[in-house]
């Protein structure tokens, strides 16, 4: 990426982070997604707190979210102490126009990711106009979490259902990448999906896959940072 497009990414980032901190309010227990974007969401929140004395309980969805919302002395709790969330932001790697489908999981946090929007009231998702696209897959292949154990034996399911299979590796030590959960990823490449669901459906029932990264009527709205500004964009029903 050229400097002067990874500058502007970096500063896109940023005003989705502060407008998405806007959304929370005293009181509220919120899921704090991982992601470079949701950490800027993150960092906002603990701006708001310096300023406004904001109060409310921070569920993190990865270890390295929840590191750094101590730091910033983000108060934090569990989903055995707060079983509903009134609100959960997190970035995406892909935001299909209209019905607000994501593809999640490239951070490798998807598992948990997903367990924190199921448990929340209100979804929002943030990220750029980048991660606009007409069908999830245009860009991104989807990841599902599997276990170590037979990882070859669900390889092969996952590739029968029609798409590529990679097991993602370490960027530094070269070995399969483990998750917080102690699972491996194979990203699956099904190229633009017509019907995610149904390659939901097929996802969920592969034997040995623990969760996918097909986040599907999860969102309300998506905050996406642009040439023209930061904008709010409501589901389509």
């Amino acid at each position: 990426m050229p400097a002067e497009a990874s500058v502007q990414s970096e500063q896109w980032k940023k005003d989705v982070g502060e407008a998405a901190a806007k959304l929370v309010e005293n009181g509220m227990v919120v899921g704090l997604g991982s992601g470079t974007t949701a950490l800027q969401f993150v960092a906002a929140l603990g701006r708001r707190i310096e300023r406004e004395s904001l109060r409310f309980v921070g569920i993190p969805t990865s270890e390295q979210t929840e590191e750094f919302a101590r730091k910033l002395k983000i108060p934090m709790s569990t989903l055995g102490d707060h079983t509903e969330l009134d609100l959960d932001v997190d970035g995406a790697d892909e935001i299909e126009i209209g019905t607000l489908y994501l593809i999640k999981g490239h951070g490798g946090a998807l598992l948990r990711e997903k367990v924190v929007a199921a448990a929340s009231k209100r979804m929002a998702v943030i990220g750029d106009e980048s991660k606009l696209v007409q069908r999830l897959g245009s860009r991104f292949s989807v990841p599902v979490e599997v276990v170590q154990f037979g990882w070859q034996v669900t390889n092969k399911r996952l590739e029968a259902l029609g798409s590529k299979t990679v097991l993602r590796l370490d960027k530094t030590t070269g070995k399969p990448f483990v998750t917080d959960g102690g699972n491996y990823i194979i990203d699956c490449d099904f190229g633009p999906m017509p019907n995610p669901k149904e390659v939901a459906h097929h996802l969920d029932h592969v034997t040995g896959a623990v969760e996918h990264g097909l986040f599907l009527g999860f969102v309300w709205e998506a905050v996406v940072a642009g040439r023209e500004g930061v904008r709010i964009i409501k589901r389509k029903e």
